[in-house]
């Protein structure tokens, strides 16, 4: 079975509810990035399945700052009752900072970590299987919400059967199917690409570790099939607080169809090539998008004629094609002062 990753939502509008494509699997994580408002009070991200009044949600993560210090408060909501709370501080978040919170599917239990950090496990009181919305409110901005399936290794793996029809977790009763629910719009499919790409950071064995491993940087990756028009590249990370520049490349024979290059020494992103090892005219236009020490997702979009390149969901520069023969570029490269939480293509 082949699972495409979806593409991000950026910049939400609150309340959000969002469709989750194929549901949820084992070592399948969704990223929400975003920032607390100052003065908050709460806010929640939920896993639940539909969008309906009274759905049954078997996730809720729900910050709290009416106290010193904050805590989480995490729980599930079923049959019209919510169920016993579990609470931990102290909070990882605070209010007016920026944050990353990963959530990685696990066969027993949630996996919690926020800004790269475990910060907690929440043990499943009912199957994973049917959840198929996401909604999040509260006193919070949302940059992104991204996922990531699992890699195609871990799912082959013998012992590990991937989820389908609920429920296969042996020790949950049963429940009835859902369907397709209204107000969601049907997500277009990533063009067919050659070949599946393999995604960096899951375990190639049984079992799992005990904390989601990130890509690293400095970071490639093969690009299964090169580039066609149609394929984007979704970069998810926080800046380093104290970064000087950071850089991302398209390479092709060991040159760069695209030189991406936020350098904060500069308050500037330089765009260019690189043929026959020579360096082609820069483009500096467009401002500088990223913030240091904030998280940001970064989407290059290759088009017909261009790149379109977005952050944060806003689009700030386009690039030029110079290498035409876009099936040829087959490496990503992601260098400098950042931390990478996903890498999707």
């Amino acid at each position: 079975m082949a699972f495409y990753n979806q593409a991000p939502f950026h910049n939400p509008r609150l309340p959000f509810k969002g469709f989750i494509q194929g549901g949820l699997q084992e070592m399948k994580t969704i990223t929400v990035a975003g920032i607390v408002h100052n003065g908050a009070d709460r806010f929640h991200v939920n896993l639940q399945y539909g969008s309906g009044t009274g759905a049954n949600i078997a996730l809720h993560f729900n910050p709290r700052f009416d106290s010193h210090p904050g805590y989480v408060v995490t729980n599930t909501f079923m049959q019209s009752r919510w169920g016993q709370e579990e609470r931990k501080q102290p909070s990882p978040f605070n209010q007016g900072s920026s944050f990353f919170l990963v959530i990685t599917v696990q066969r027993d239990a949630f996996q919690l970590s926020v800004n790269g950090n475990l910060f907690m496990t929440y043990k499943h009181r009912i199957p994973f299987n049917a959840i198929d919305t996401i909604s999040v409110d509260g006193n919070v901005d949302v940059t992104s919400i991204a996922f990531q399936n699992p890699a195609l290794g871990y799912l082959a793996q013998p012992g590990f059967q991937a989820q389908v029809a609920y429920p296969t977790q042996a020790g949950f009763p049963s429940y009835p199917g859902y369907g397709g629910q209204p107000g969601y719009p049907a997500f277009p499919s990533c063009p067919p690409q050659p070949g599946i790409p393999s995604y960096p950071g899951f375990p190639a064995q049984p079992g799992f570790m005990a904390q989601p491993v990130f890509p690293v940087v400095p970071y490639k990756q093969v690009i299964n099939g090169g580039l066609c028009p149609g394929r984007t590249i979704n970069i998810q990370g926080v800046i380093n607080p104290n970064a000087n520049r950071f850089s991302v490349n398209l390479v092709y024979n060991g040159d760069l169809a695209l030189h991406y290059n936020p350098r904060f020494d500069e308050n500037v992103v330089v765009r260019n090539n690189r043929s026959s090892g020579q360096w082609g005219h820069e483009e500096r236009s467009g401002g500088m998008p990223f913030h240091k020490g904030q998280p940001f997702t970064l989407s290059i979009s290759c088009d017909a004629q261009c790149y379109s390149i977005l952050v944060n969901g806003q689009q700030t520069s386009t690039f030029n094609h110079h290498q035409k023969h876009l099936q040829k570029i087959d490496v990503l490269e992601v260098n400098g002062d950042l931390s990478l939480t996903s890498v999707i293509f």
